[in-house]
């Protein structure tokens, strides 16, 4: 889990030091939940120009039963993070419902995965631009939401919503 920079001189900025990674146990002190002592991994990176930014970049995970190298930390933290926001992506395109059919939740988060993977393929094949050092996508210029405003749109014109229902009197 990575851990927030704080403090001026003090708390996990006093971790920042020195030109290597490193373990240390620290203390994460709260005076409503009290404290635990947490192995905490301080990862230094070398920026290099990367961003338009130099120097040293230095990276907080605490890290408990991890399996992983310190130099695999990183690298490990950012695939998971991939997941995470491929879910919260999905997410916004999912459609709603109350059912408790498990077949027709299961098909509304695949179509949701479908319409994702189709928004990622249309940024990488229309709105973007070759250029040196790695493809440039124009994510703002065509977010999610306008791709399922379009879609919800033509769905709308071939199935016009019911605008009243009239009721046979009986005689």
């Amino acid at each position: 889990m990575p851990a927030i920079i704080r403090g001026k001189t003090g708390g996990t900025r006093a971790l920042c030091n020195g030109r290597r990674s490193y373990q240390t146990p620290y203390t994460l002190s709260s005076t409503f939940h009290g404290s635990v002592t947490c192995p905490m991994v301080v990862i230094c990176r070398y920026r290099n120009g990367a961003q338009g930014k130099h120097g040293v970049q230095y990276l907080l995970y605490v890290v408990y039963r991890a399996n992983v190298a310190w130099s695999q930390v990183h690298r490990h933290y950012r695939y998971r993070f991939g997941i995470e926001t491929s879910y919260r992506i999905k997410n916004q395109a999912r459609i709603r419902s109350t059912t408790k059919n498990p077949v027709l939740r299961l098909l509304y988060v695949a179509l949701a995965f479908i319409l994702v993977n189709l928004w990622v393929y249309l940024l990488w094949q229309v709105v973007s631009a070759t250029r040196r050092g790695g493809r440039r996508v124009f994510q703002e210029r065509f977010p999610l939401k306008t791709m399922l405003s379009f879609i919800r749109q033509v769905v709308e014109r071939h199935f016009p919503l019911v605008q009243a229902v009239f009721l046979p009197i009986a005689a």
